[in-house]
């Protein structure tokens, strides 16, 4: 973990140590394809910057597609229900996909979408994580890619958030608790 203060907030991860392991990521998605067309379904809004970086790093015929879910709110804690905001725009029907998520966090969501995308009987489906809180897992379910494991710490920037707000730091950083507004 790096210690350097951004705007009073520690950094966990920087902006190079993400390209980085975003990059391994996207060679190792390139070689399980084996030269397979993919879709990548970005889960907004967090998702969109490691979506956008990790298509580049995917050397593969890909096409973009997004949802939106909400648990949060505006809280530092889901509610416990997912709610699907914004539904996919083409079918997933026989296509290989990638499920491309910010954090995996207590599993609600990833488990919620796993089973939705299920039903239109893709021809694989794979989960695509930045970071993952497996001490906070509700349900049982693992990615197949992860960019970093991280303890049970509520964190901002590169996508997010935090009431929409921090997303656009470049660097993961720890949201303090009662950091200011």
């Amino acid at each position: 973990m790096a210690t350097t203060i951004y705007q009073g907030l520690e950094v966990l991860y920087t902006r190079q140590q993400i390209a980085e392991r975003v990059a391994e990521m996207g060679t190792q998605i390139t070689i399980d394809l084996k030269g397979e067309k993919l879709v990548m379904i970005g889960v907004l809004k967090g998702a969109a910057p490691f979506l956008a970086d990790l298509s580049r790093a995917i050397q593969a015929d890909a096409t973009f597609d997004f949802v939106a879910t909400s648990s949060y709110g505006k809280e530092q804690r889901s509610s416990g229900a997912v709610k699907l905001i914004k539904d996919l725009d083409h079918s997933i029907e026989g296509k290989n996909v990638l499920v491309v998520e910010d954090i995996l966090d207590t599993g609600l969501t990833l488990s919620y979408l796993r089973k939705l995308f299920l039903q239109q009987r893709p021809k694989s489906l794979r989960i695509a994580t930045l970071l993952d809180k497996p001490s906070r897992r509700i349900e049982k379910i693992e990615a197949d890619y992860v960019g970093f494991s991280i303890p049970n710490l509520f964190v901002i920037g590169y996508g997010m958030d935090y009431a929409e707000r921090y997303r656009n730091l470049p660097d993961i950083c720890i949201m303090p608790p009662g950091h200011p507004e």
